[in-house]
């Protein structure tokens, strides 16, 4: 049995086949994914798993140089938007780097996960409870 933390095999393949700069999009139960993209449906029912439950597993094992946060959730979702932020910075000093964060509007967000090497979907229902991970390397 894999000793690391995720367990869920399709998860665990898509963050340990990123290149760099390549990205993986975390999503709440809402957001639109597209047919072409792989959906990693972690989902179960309202709330569970949560979106920063979700981030905080995925960057357990990924090496994240930049995020991309959609700008609405400033005003819509300030309770989420704190966590993630503290989260972010703890991972900074976890990985001893910088992670650029970078909003764009909603639209310009959801057009940029179409080329995400996979979409994670938590069972998050509050609104912008998205992210775009890009990857870097640890060396």
């Amino acid at each position: 049995m894999k000793k690391t933390t995720i367990l869920n095999a399709q998860l665990s393949q898509a963050i340990a086949t990123l290149g760099h700069t390549d990205h993986l999009t975390i999503c709440d139960a809402g957001l639109p994914i597209p047919n072409t993209i792989e959906r990693i449906d972690l989902a179960l029912t309202a709330g569970v798993p949560s979106f920063l439950q979700t981030f905080n597993v995925v960057v357990s094992e990924m090496y994240v140089e930049r995020a991309v946060i959609a700008q609405e959730i400033h005003e819509k979702n300030s309770e989420i938007l704190t966590a993630l932020l503290n989260d972010l910075a703890q991972l900074e000093q976890q990985q001893g780097n910088i992670i650029a964060v970078e909003y764009v509007s909603h639209e310009t967000f959801k057009t940029l996960t179409h080329s995400s090497k996979a979409i994670v979907r938590s069972g998050e229902c509050s609104p912008y409870a998205n992210v775009i991970l890009y990857s870097g390397v640890p060396f």
